[in-house]
């Protein structure tokens, strides 16, 4: 709707050609050296300040010398995540869970020995049970070396490591980092960066629009793009190329903009 109606080749915010930004970039090149030395990883951060993309940028950039290998569903038994992690690796999952793991072990070595480099994610890391995360230390212990493991997730998963219990997952990691809020001169920069690459004109949006949604992404990330994106589906339900601070703010009085205290009056 939005590329027909302003006449885009593509659609704003499309997750084809993805740019990191400086932050997300430094953390990359850090996990690009831990992947061929091997080791476990942690990236943090609240919701929609990036680790999304920095997963994604991982999977589309792997070459026939490293293998990636992502689970995103985290809420399994240990029994459910090793069959989840077979079908990343493109292995049979059938059989016991011992199995399983030996079909795991047999792959990474034959990986290893053709001189390839292994990547293993886990998304939302801090939803998995530590016991099945513990238990999946230990399976990766008889991986080759050259494995790293990179668990994505937000800062609960650090409180959970801090506990003595699990002192033994945590002093294993050998890089982790924190996705922060952006500053507003790069969450303008990075709209204007997706407005060039999708050739809608800056002035699309007032100065004074632009500045709310800036104001109101509080250095998210997802934020500034679901509120961008929604001006631009406001517009076409006005018939209008120009988004004004009106439309904005209609869009913010929808009741998920809105803070708890907002919604007293419902």
């Amino acid at each position: 709707m939005i590329r027909s109606y302003f006449g885009l080749a593509d659609n704003p915010f499309s997750q084809r050609d993805i740019q990191l930004r400086p932050q997300q970039q430094e953390i990359y090149d850090a996990l690009k050296v831990h992947s061929q030395q091997g080791g476990l990883c942690m990236i943090l951060g609240i919701p929609g300040t990036g680790k999304t993309v920095i997963r994604d940028f991982i999977k589309e950039s792997s070459t026939e010398q490293q293998v990636v290998a992502s689970v995103a569903r985290t809420l399994h038994t240990y029994c459910n995540t090793i069959k989840v992690l077979c079908e990343a690796f493109n292995i049979e999952g059938d059989g016991n869970t011992f199995q399983c793991e030996r079909r795991l072990i047999n792959e990474t070595v034959g990986l290893n020995r053709v001189g390839k480099t292994l990547v293993t994610i886990i998304d939302d890391a801090h939803l998995m049970e530590m016991s099945t995360l513990r238990r999946l230390r230990l399976l990766f212990e008889d991986f080759p070396r050259n494995n790293n493991l990179i668990l994505f997730g937000q800062p609960p998963l650090m409180s959970h490591l801090d506990m003595s219990i699990n002192e033994d997952i945590k002093s294993r990691v050998t890089y982790s980092a924190v996705t922060r809020r952006l500053h507003q001169d790069d969450i303008k920069d990075f709209i204007f960066t997706e407005l060039d690459r999708v050739t809608l004109p800056h002035n699309t949006f007032s100065d004074a629009a632009l500045q709310l949604i800036i104001r109101s992404a509080d250095g998210v990330l997802r934020r500034a793009r679901n509120l961008f994106i929604a001006c631009l589906l406001e517009a076409v339900r006005d018939r209008t190329k120009k988004i004004d601070i009106d439309i904005v703010n209609r869009v913010l009085l929808q009741p998920h903009w809105r803070n708890e205290a907002d919604l007293t009056d419902f």
